[in-house]
């Protein structure tokens, strides 16, 4: 097996945590691959893996190895896109990192549309509500909510969500409901952080024209939206949130949107990528496909 396919066979194989996984992917005998990591390990005078019965992972040595052949053979599948002959027909590995919400509700749900019309890219879609790292993580590009904070990464705009302040019927009947932006810092609301950060978002309300922001105070935070939700279907506090995942406990008053009168700010939904001079195929298509996407959805639903 010679040195690149070698590299796939490893990437994969510390990607998916299995040698037979791996080598059904790249079409090889078990064996073959099993052989062609000892060669490997053997060549650089390291054990990259630790195997037991169950798992396969990368050791110390194996971490550090998988981390620079991933952006080695990231940069060969852009030299190879770039060609012309690739543009029409993009192929390679897609590696996405997108906020839960919106991988469930909005991307995950219609992304077999993608795949039927772009057959020879595969996805690796990691989600959740951190923040990550492109480069360094070797992530392709993001779907995120809010103002980007990373100069260093270009932003395409992909909708504004209008945003609302709710809380449930139990806790407002404990606490009263508050008829001013100015008593939201006598109420309790449910923190949201960002992980690696104690960072408490405060509520953000249009009061005379102006941006205002209030810091109300509480005892419970958490870093995840949909736990975010359900601390305050819970009754633990006030939370601002977009009003498209708040439809269905709205509707049956599970939720009860406060403050109508004083509109939050939009919250832009954007997706980011690493500045290259030279974009990648499957990067632009996925980029022109989600624009679409988000446009569909968002025109057709409450919220925008």
């Amino acid at each position: 097996m010679d040195r690149l396919t070698a590299l796939q066979l490893f990437n994969r194989i510390v990607e998916l945590g299995s040698f037979t996984e791996a080598a059904e992917m790249l079409a090889i005998p078990r064996a073959t691959a099993t052989h062609a990591i000892k060669q490997l390990e053997n060549r650089l005078g390291a054990r990259l893996l630790d195997r037991t019965t169950r798992h396969v992972k990368p050791t110390l040595d194996g971490q550090a190895f998988y981390e620079r052949s991933r952006r080695i053979l990231a940069e060969l599948e852009d030299a190879e896109s770039s060609l012309s002959t690739q543009i029409a027909n993009p192929h390679g590995t897609l590696r996405l990192d997108v906020h839960g919400v919106h991988a469930t509700t909005v991307i995950l749900p219609r992304i077999a549309e993608f795949r039927d019309r772009y057959p020879h890219i595969e996805v690796v879609l990691s989600c959740g509500d951190r923040l990550v790292d492109l480069v360094k993580e070797g992530i392709d590009c993001v779907v995120r909510a809010g103002q980007p904070r990373d100069s260093s990464l270009v932003v395409r705009k992909l909708v504004d969500l209008e945003e609302i302040i709710c809380a449930s019927p139990e806790y407002l009947a404990r606490y009263g409901t508050p008829t001013h932006p100015s008593e939201l810092e006598r109420h309790h609301a449910v923190g949201f952080f960002s992980r690696g950060s104690d960072h408490r978002y405060p509520f953000s309300v249009m009061v005379d024209g102006q941006l205002q922001e209030f810091q109300a105070r509480g005892w419970m935070s958490v870093s995840d939206a949909e736990c975010y939700t359900s601390a305050a279907l819970g009754g633990c506090g006030l939370i601002q949130v977009p009003r498209f995942r708040l439809e269905d406990y709205l509707r049956d008053g599970r939720l009860v949107r406060v403050l109508a009168d004083w509109p939050c700010p939009d919250l832009p939904v954007s997706v980011l990528y690493p500045f290259h001079r030279q974009l990648s195929p499957r990067v632009r298509v996925f980029i022109d496909w989600v624009r679409e996407l988000y446009g569909e959805t968002f025109r057709r639903r409450p919220g925008k």
